[in-house]
C-alpha cells in the first residue's frame, strides 16, 4: 500500500491532537496534584485541591474523551476513511 499525501495529512493530525490531549490528561492528573497545597482557594464552595482531586479531573476526563471521539469521526469523514455502516 502506497502513503499518500492524505494519509500523512491524516496522521499528522491525529498526532497532534493526541499530543494536545496526553498534555492536558498529563497537567490534570499530575500538576494539579504536584501543587495541590499552593492551590488553596475556594471553587464551588471546597478548596481547589480537594475539588479537582473529588470531581474536576474525572469532568476534565470526560471531556477530553468526547472531545477525542468528536475530533476523529469529523477528521475520518474529512480524509474519506469513515467507517460505513450497513
Amino acid at each position: 500500500m502506497q502513503i499518500t499525501d492524505n494519509h500523512r495529512r491524516y496522521w499528522s493530525k491525529t498526532l497532534n491532537i493526541t499530543a494536545v490531549l496526553l498534555s492536558i490528561w498529563f497537567v490534570v492528573t499530575f500538576v494539579v496534584s504536584y501543587f495541590a497545597r499552593d492551590l488553596s482557594f475556594n471553587f464551588f464552595g471546597w478548596p481547589f485541591s480537594f475539588w479537582m482531586g473529588a470531581q474536576g479531573s474525572l469532568i476534565i476526563y470526560v471531556a477530553i474523551i468526547w472531545f477525542y471521539a468528536n475530533y476523529m469521526n469529523k477528521l475520518d469523514i474529512e480524509h474519506g476513511v469513515a467507517e460505513v455502516e450497513e
